[in-house]
């Protein structure tokens, strides 16, 4: 084991060591417990995997606090601004449907019609059997909305970063990018076999200096950045970027998985926020599941970007098309957010009042700016799973965000606001809140 592995390890163990003890007795009984599933063992058991031995690790822990599991919580009915759970109706701060489209009539209805039309499979690949004309209609739909020239849809959001980027940047290339991205680009920036650096957070000085010392050393150079930050809730100053990049003859790429439905006036994204030309950016990249209620991802951009991924890129070529039923679920949520642009008002509008209430109470909520995603900072991954369990006791569903997701430290509760929340809702979470964090000390 390497020197910093077993830094790693030993800090491990102590931590966990003293959080499941609750006093000296049973010290040395924890003690042991840890350093066996800390220990590793065979090569070929995947019992013995230390990323196995991580996992019990946790459930451990969590067995010896009496805390359930926030994961893999099973939603019995339609998850919206309410759910379901364990035979309980909760107030949902953890779906990210944000306009709240999911379960619209008008969606079930479209969605009915296309499962009647073409079944519920693509059957195949779109390059070589699988194309569906309610699929070019979204492509269509998905650049109108974004005014670029096309778009390409994928099966999933998460592969349709991994396999653009991996596909289209190599060993020649730069890939530079925010610190907190999304894994899908770190994914990736690794599967392309490209240079990687980082800059901090929203630091545009740190990325000037990093194109300024580096662009000249290779062929290509892409930026990627989110659109709104899917753990912080801020976003990035898109006008600046856009400036560097072309100063610097670079690239940029823009995800915009929380962003679009969310930020501009009719939620058409951050280039809307910013009152900017879309075909600035080079690579517009989104998903369908959040504010679209639906599955899948799309790439967005000029014809010949959208040549290129629909000829090359293995996630597009090599994979099924995206369901009839899905896509028609997505055509119906850009028709909804057109009619009814008041929803996305409407979510900002929540969202600031959690801000508000949440200030009032003194909780830390990190560096959100009042739109779809709020985090509560708490401190370290133990209190964050401790704060909510308690508060899915007291009816609210949260999730917590932990270490290796985010740094130990920065461990937190993310809400996610949808305009499917009402005042009376929003001002009793924030009440439920406040309350769990005083009794662990955390305000």
């Amino acid at each position: 084991m390497s020197l910093k592995n077993k830094i790693i390890q030993d800090v491990k163990r102590r931590k966990l060591s003293r959080a499941l003890s609750d006093d000296s007795s049973q010290t040395n009984d924890a003690d042991a417990v840890v350093d066996s599933l800390l220990t590793l063992g065979s090569t070929t058991s995947f019992e013995a995997f230390s990323e196995y031995k991580d996992i019990q690790l946790h459930r451990f822990a969590a067995e010896k606090m009496r805390i359930e599991s926030p994961f893999f919580k099973v939603h019995e009915g339609l998850s919206q601004d309410t759910s379901m759970i364990a035979g309980r109706e909760m107030l949902n701060f953890s779906s990210y449907d944000y306009l709240g489209i999911n379960g619209d009539p008008r969606q079930n209805s479209a969605v009915k019609s296309a499962l009647d039309t073409y079944g519920v499979s693509s059957s195949a690949s779109r390059l070589v059997s699988g194309e569906r004309p309610i699929q070019g209609q979204l492509e269509s739909r998905l650049a109108e909305l974004h005014g670029v020239d096309d778009a390409a849809i994928f099966v999933s959001g998460h592969a349709t970063n991994v396999s653009t980027i991996g596909c289209l940047f190599n060993s020649a290339d730069l890939i530079v990018h925010d610190a907190l991205v999304h894994n899908s680009i770190l994914e990736g920036v690794q599967l392309s076999g490209a240079r990687r650096a980082t800059f901090p957070h929203n630091d545009i000085q740190a990325l000037e200096k990093i194109l300024v010392d580096s662009r000249h050393k290779y062929r290509r150079t892409l930026v990627v950045v989110e659109g709104l930050y899917s753990m912080d809730g801020d976003y990035p100053d898109l006008p600046r970027l856009i400036a560097l990049k072309d100063q610097h003859d670079a690239l940029l790429m823009v995800d915009e998985a929380h962003s679009v439905g969310v930020m501009g006036e009719t939620g058409r994204g951050i280039a809307e926020h910013f009152n900017i030309d879309a075909r600035d950016v080079d690579i517009w990249m989104g998903t369908l599941s959040k504010s679209f209620a639906s599955t899948g991802g799309y790439i967005a951009g000029s014809s010949a970007l959208v040549d290129m991924v629909k000829n090359l890129v293995p996630g597009f070529v090599y994979s099924v098309g995206v369901a009839p039923m899905m896509a028609a679920a997505a055509l119906t949520a850009i028709d909804i957010l057109h009619q009814e642009p008041e929803r996305v008002a409407k979510l900002k509008s929540n969202a600031r009042l959690f801000e508000s209430l949440a200030k009032k109470q003194g909780i830390d909520t990190g560096l959100n700016r009042q739109l779809a995603v709020i985090p509560v900072m708490m401190g370290d991954s133990i209190s964050a799973v401790k704060a909510a369990h308690l508060l899915s006791e007291a009816g609210v569903n949260v999730q917590p965000i932990i270490h290796p997701a985010v740094e130990e430290r920065l461990a937190r509760l993310r809400f996610f606001i949808c305009s499917s929340h009402n005042a009376t809702q929003i001002e009793q979470a924030v009440e439920a809140l406040a309350k769990v964090m005083r009794e662990l000390d955390l305000i």
